[in-house]
């Protein structure tokens, strides 16, 4: 069965994997120098590397080909190819999200007793360890306090403020951050070329965007579109239709009615653009980032900006003529009055109501 693409492409090595260089460093010196911590929680959003990083983490440590000094796995032992395999019985990898209660701890705390198999660490995995209950939490931490010397634990979360202060100050912490799209744009070119994709450079773009920094979305997004369109001639506008994603003229002239305080015009083409079948909450979701990305450009300028990644120059030039007519009191009450409508949109019967009260008044003011 052929392997979908954030497990085909799941990175074995230190070296392949991309981000976070920071965490990679740090880990790959303390590899390096044989300065190992008894437990390890990474933190960060969803699809940022976490698990995976634990897996390379944890190879490493059980090589039995890695020299003193070295600290990239062979990736070719039978440590190695059982970790990858996810067969390795000196790897526990346990979803606290299903498994969150007292008894798997106390399982936990009483496997440690036992060496490892067959390799120098005996590695527990715990993902979504936020969910612990408050006694299972308690029940880890006295693990935690003095582990055997063969046993390592590594937490990964997606809400580190949730893990007891007690079990975070016996770890060594590592926060994750987001992927540039940049980075991951790079990793889908990567795949588009080792499978024979004939797909669009902006429609890899749009995909990178849609991921939000989680590169496994943007692996998984770029396989499904593989599964609807076929590896010849992916298409922009196709991924466009097929992500609902509008274009952006569309917003910026709304944001010319708003700026005019055209009322009438704002209305007549909010309507127009409803008879033509623009799903009103997916409009009013973009406009409100379109108008987020007008004030931080009143805040930050552009350079740097990263909430102007992906925009055309094009794109950039309108947005910066926009934002010069407009000042930052107003962009934050169209904001905060635009914001609104969205809730009030979830409740109504007349979905275009809340959005056209919200017009009448940015234009009444």
């Amino acid at each position: 069965m052929e392997k979908v693409f954030y497990r085909k492409y799941r990175p074995q090595k230190f070296s392949e994997f991309i981000g976070q260089r920071h965490i990679v460093q740090t880990l790959t010196n303390a590899i390096s120098m044989e300065m190992i911590s008894h437990a390890y929680l990474f933190a960060g959003p969803k699809g940022s590397g976490k698990t995976t990083l634990a897996r390379i983490l944890a190879k490493s440590l059980n090589c039995k080909n890695r020299k003193k000094g070295e600290f990239e796995p062979c990736g070719q032992c039978e440590n190695c190819v059982e970790i990858q395999e996810g067969r390795a019985v000196d790897l526990i990898e346990i979803d606290a999200a299903s498994h969150r209660g007292i008894e798997e701890i106390r399982a936990i705390k009483e496997s440690i007793k036992f060496v490892p198999t067959k390799s120098k660490y005996k590695i527990y995995l715990i993902d979504e360890a936020h969910q612990l209950t408050k006694e299972a939490a308690n029940a880890l931490l006295k693990t935690l306090e003095e582990p055997p010397s063969y046993i390592i634990f590594i937490l990964a979360t997606t809400e580190p403020e949730k893990i007891i202060p007690t079990i975070s100050s016996r770890c060594q912490r590592f926060y994750f951050k987001k992927l540039k799209k940049e980075e991951i744009l790079e990793k889908l070119k990567r795949i588009a070329k080792e499978e024979g994709i004939n797909i669009e450079n902006e429609a890899l773009e749009i995909i990178a965007l849609n991921s939000e920094g989680a590169l496994r979305d943007a692996e998984s997004l770029l396989d499904q579109m593989v599964i609807i369109f076929g590896k010849n001639g992916i298409k922009t506008k196709e991924i466009k239709e097929i992500l609902g994603i509008l274009e952006s003229n569309l917003f910026i002239k709304m944001v010319d009615f708003l700026i005019e305080k055209n009322a009438k015009g704002a209305i007549e083409y909010l309507n127009y653009l409803i008879d033509e079948g623009i799903n009103l909450s997916e409009f009013l979701k973009q406009l409100i980032k379109y108008l987020h990305q007008l004030m931080t450009f009143k805040i930050l300028g552009e350079k740097d900006n990263p909430f102007l990644d992906g925009m055309a120059s094009q794109e950039k030039e309108i947005l910066k003529n926009q934002a010069q007519k407009l000042d930052l009191n107003s962009l934050k009450k169209i904001l905060e009055l635009f914001l609104d409508a969205q809730q009030k949109i979830k409740f109504t019967s007349f979905p275009s109501l809340p959005l056209e009260l919200a017009i009448v008044e940015i234009c009444e003011k």
